[in-house]
């Protein structure tokens, strides 16, 4: 597929047809993935490939209470798991949250798990009074690039955090090593429905020019 076509359409998906993501094919989409960019090229990033149906399910497992906090703040009209805004939602209402039972995690063909080693990550704004953003700069090209190259191949995923809230269940669960943090799980299929178009905003109200607070960024009249 052309670039920009594969950019364009590279939809979340969450639907698969359970056709069958074959080991080559799932090797292709990780060996073009691999070209991603990443700090000082240390390439500290690991992918453990999940097909078997038990650790699925505790993987689902791991996703629950992040889950039940998500939807929990929804309900209350609140921006979910939002460092700015704190939780309003006590304990024993999140735990009574039902969660759907239906997981892409459960009927996709094969889970990713994409860890990063943060003894090779440089993150120049850990000292800010913020949540960390930058050491991100050293694993999500690659996730994305996983997602470009399965939409190349005609499959299809999402990228889910919800199971990072339990990190420590999820390195136990599958022998990641403490100085390793989990930054996705990626579920990949055959999708029910290839989007062919998304809805996005337009260039003028993402980008400014020169300053955060100056004019829409718009290609000049010649």
């Amino acid at each position: 597929m052309d670039l920009n076509d594969v950019m364009r359409t590279t939809a979340a998906v969450r639907e698969y047809t359970g056709d069958p993501l074959p080991d080559d094919v799932l090797e292709r989409i990780l060996d073009n993935a691999r070209f991603a960019p990443s700090g000082g090229n240390r390439q500290g990033t690991r992918v453990v490939v999940v097909r078997d149906t038990a650790t699925r399910e505790a993987l689902i497992e791991c996703a629950i209470p992040g889950a039940k906090r998500y939807i929990a703040q929804l309900r209350n009209g609140e921006s979910p798991w939002n460092p700015l805004h704190p939780c309003r939602v006590d304990e024993q209402t999140i735990a009574a949250v039902n969660v759907p039972n239906q997981s892409p995690l459960r009927t996709a063909e094969v889970v990713l798990v994409v860890c990063v080693d943060l003894g090779v990550v440089a993150a120049f704004d850990q000292h800010l009074n913020r949540v960390g953003l930058v050491a991100g700069a050293s694993v999500y090209p690659f996730v994305w690039n996983i997602l470009l190259a399965a939409r190349n191949e005609g499959y299809g995923g999402v990228l889910t955090t919800a199971a990072v809230a339990e990190e420590p269940r999820v390195r136990e669960l599958l022998g990641i090593p403490d100085n390793y943090a989990v930054a996705a799980v990626l579920p990949l299929g055959r999708p029910v429905r290839q989007l062919t178009r998304l809805t996005r905003k337009p260039v003028a109200e993402i980008a400014t020019r020169e300053r955060f607070d100056g004019v829409p960024f718009r290609a000049r009249e010649r």
